[in-house]
């Protein structure tokens, strides 16, 4: 309702600001002989024409061109019938008033009548006809902007949806491949060393718990991260004993970043299977972090032969990981494989949080 009495009060300023420039600039161009006192009078005679027959148009006629159109009549030529129904009903109205009130000669009633329509037509139809381009542009701006927000939510929720669906489905290839593998080095411990499968199953209780912790997580803390990590390189130890050497090098400022779920421990249980485990004197693993211009790169690092990615085979823990950052990511976060100083780096990027 508010919103409505100030369309009204705004359409009724503009019917009185035209009315007091535009009509009697178009009297003065029409009867140079008009002078100041003329023109004077003009300008009132055209602000009671203006509020008179004007204003109740405001109001009557948005409905008057709906009916029209309801009856299959063109837009446009409802517009124009409308806008001079209007004006000539309003003229004849305002015409009446004056020449009953004494101000208008009654002899002079439909001369002045057809004068002060002449004067208004031209101008009433402008007026109507950019009142009608004005609101038509304006629905269609409003249509367009409603479809178009719409569009976007949807394809946003699509989005959204998709990528918790796959990331889901990662998730839920990844835990079990680790767990599995775990439990089976258990399994084979118990008989030929008890105490080496109890303190495995220790590490393995305190790696699910925090596993659980994170699930659901998109991203978590990389210093929760790192506890996985050292759990999951402890478990290691216990299985293969010194053949596998584990160091953990980040910056304490970095804990707080945040990375995906068992992603590093991904790399560095890539890095313990085929980095070290073949090599019959073992081998070491080593992750480092770093962050560097709003990026933050993990290494895990091993002294094993080193692997191209691209052979990585499908449903494969990196690959996984490269399906997770791209969902997760997109352009913004990449994996890659390099040789340093003779070890294999797999170095993973993502945007710092």
């Amino acid at each position: 309702m508010a919103r409505a009495q100030r369309g009204w009060m705004v359409a009724v300023a503009w019917i009185n600001l035209v009315a007091a420039a535009a009509v009697p600039l178009m009297l003065l161009a029409g009867d140079r002989g008009l002078g100041w006192d003329g023109l004077w009078r003009a300008w009132v005679w055209a602000l009671v024409y203006a509020n008179a027959a004007g204003v109740p148009a405001v109001f009557v006629g948005r409905r008057l061109v709906a009916r029209l159109v309801a009856r299959k009549v063109p837009p446009v030529l409802a517009v124009l019938a409308g806008t001079l129904l209007l004006a000539a009903l309003g003229s004849l109205m305002v015409q009446a008033l004056l020449t009953w009130a004494g101000l208008a000669a009654a002899g002079r009633f439909w001369p002045q009548v057809v004068q002060i329509l002449c004067a208004t037509a031209l101008l009433s139809i402008g007026c109507g006809l950019g009142a009608m381009l004005h609101d038509s542009t304006r629905t269609r701006l409003r249509e367009a902007e409603t479809q178009l927000h719409a569009h976007e939510m949807a394809r946003e929720r699509t989005r959204v949806l998709a990528v918790e669906a796959r990331l889901r489905s990662l998730e839920a290839r990844l835990h079990p491949h680790f767990f599995f593998n775990t439990l089976n080095s258990i399994s084979a411990l118990i008989a030929v060393d008890p105490p080496r499968a109890e303190r495995l199953v220790g590490r393995l209780a305190t790696l699910l718990r925090s596993s659980l912790d994170t699930t659901g997580q998109a991203l978590i803390p990389l210093g929760q991260e790192l506890a996985i990590v050292e759990d999951y390189v402890g478990i290691e130890t216990v299985r293969f004993g010194d053949k596998l050497q584990g160091h953990v090098d980040v910056p304490a400022a970095l804990h707080a970043e945040r990375v995906p779920p068992l992603s590093i421990q991904s790399l560095v249980e890539n890095a313990v299977k085929h980095g070290v485990t073949p090599r019959r004197g073992g081998g070491q693993v080593r992750v480092t972090a770093r962050a560097d211009d709003g990026r933050l790169r993990i290494e895990v690092s091993d002294s094993g032969p080193g692997f191209d990615l691209a052979a990585i085979a499908p449903g494969h823990g990196l690959d996984n990981l490269v399906e997770r950052l791209e969902a997760l990511f997109g352009a913004r976060a990449h994996l890659s494989v390099l040789r340093r100083e003779g070890r294999c780096v797999v170095e993973m990027v993502l945007p710092c949080t």
